[in-house]
């Protein structure tokens, strides 16, 4: 049963990667599109389009933008939400990530891999902004399982396994 549970939380994870991906990387481009951008270039106009601002982003839409609220959420609220399976299926899968900070590293790692792809194939903007919201994502998935064990434990109903 155990391995059963392990293949099918591996599967969601698999396909949970793939819709990221999409999402991240390929959101405005048809797969027929996506071998166009898969260039790396270094035309200066796009690379000053970036922000290597911390928190520039985040206040910029809470604060200054003059957008709708749907676009402000889309943004802040999205970064976030993209991240929390992540956090929440990490652990499930290994014993390497039941402590907080293995985790927020790996969602940091993660991200900053997406971050960088976009910036250096032109698939979107490098944005520290996205950095912070999507690590906050992952630690937010991951505090529900920190949660369950914390407490199956105090009863002892789990072993050492946090």
């Amino acid at each position: 049963m155990k391995f059963f549970v392990k293949v099918l939380l591996s599967l969601c994870m698999v396909l949970y990667l793939l819709i990221l991906t999409k999402l991240i990387l390929f959101k405005t481009f048809s797969i027929t599109e996506m071998n166009d951008h898969i260039s790396f270039s270094f035309n200066g106009r796009y690379w000053g389009s970036h922000n290597f601002i911390p928190f520039k982003t985040i206040f910029h839409y809470l604060f200054l933008a003059d957008v709708n609220t749907s676009i402000r959420i889309e943004n802040i609220v999205g970064n976030i939400i993209g991240f929390v399976p992540f956090g929440l299926m990490l652990p499930l899968l290994t014993k390497r990530f039941t402590q907080l900070k293995p985790i927020l590293i790996a969602t940091f790692c993660f991200s900053f891999t997406y971050e960088i792809l976009q910036l250096l194939f032109e698939l979107g903007s490098f944005d520290t902004d996205d950095l912070i919201l999507n690590t906050l994502g992952g630690i937010i998935g991951y505090l529900p399982i920190k949660l369950f064990y914390t407490v199956f434990k105090k009863n002892g109903t789990i072993g050492s396994q946090v």
